[in-house]
């Protein structure tokens, strides 16, 4: 029977890098138990932000960049952090730009929440980004490595099939988030 809420009673640093600290977790459970998590946290950024580009043509813009975790190129929506001291709205605005070459005149806030809650305690911000403009690639990180890929909104399923199928990855969140951006598109 459950006695009370979870809750943690220490955090023990394991490792840290430049962005990421490892992270043991002791709690007690909702049944008194005493247990150990282990989990990540960011570090040296306030936010991680990722974006859903539709140009006013009805394209959305989708990248295609080489991630070492999975040894294999992902198809991805801009992202990244917010390590520069930004607000969330400003470090989505300055990924758009670095990694696509668009800037956006509308920004409009999707949703937010966690991205692998059983791993990280990172809190992902969704943006939708409209009325366009290219202004030539912005500096990108050192090891940024990104191929841009346009595809009309109503057939992005088809074609991240046909990615897939050429051995790429397909970044579960993109499904999610072109249906939020939809219902934003069509109330228009």
């Amino acid at each position: 029977m459950r006695t009370k809420p979870p809750s943690i009673k220490k955090k023990t640093t394991l490792l840290e890098g430049k962005y990421l600290r490892f992270m043991l977790t002791t709690y007690v459970d909702a049944y008194g138990t005493e247990r150990q998590w282990e989990a990540f946290e960011r570090v040296n950024c306030r936010g991680i932000v990722v974006i859903v580009p539709v140009t006013n043509e009805g394209e959305t813009i989708l990248t295609k960049q080489f991630r070492p975790p999975v040894n294999n190129y992902v198809i991805e929506f801009p992202a990244g952090l917010n390590d520069k001291g930004d607000t969330l709205e400003e470090a989505a605005k300055r990924e758009l730009i670095e990694e696509t070459g668009y800037s956006a005149k509308e920004l409009t806030f999707l949703t937010e929440g966690p991205m692998s809650s059983g791993a990280s305690g990172e809190i992902l911000t969704a943006y939708l980004a409209q009325n366009l403009e290219y202004r030539g690639i912005g500096e990108r990180d050192e090891a940024e490595d990104i191929e841009i890929i346009k595809v009309p909104v109503e057939k992005l399923e088809e074609r991240l099939s046909e990615l897939q199928a050429e051995g790429n990855f397909v970044d579960l969140k993109i499904y999610g988030l072109i249906e939020l951006a939809r219902k934003h598109l069509t109330q228009r």
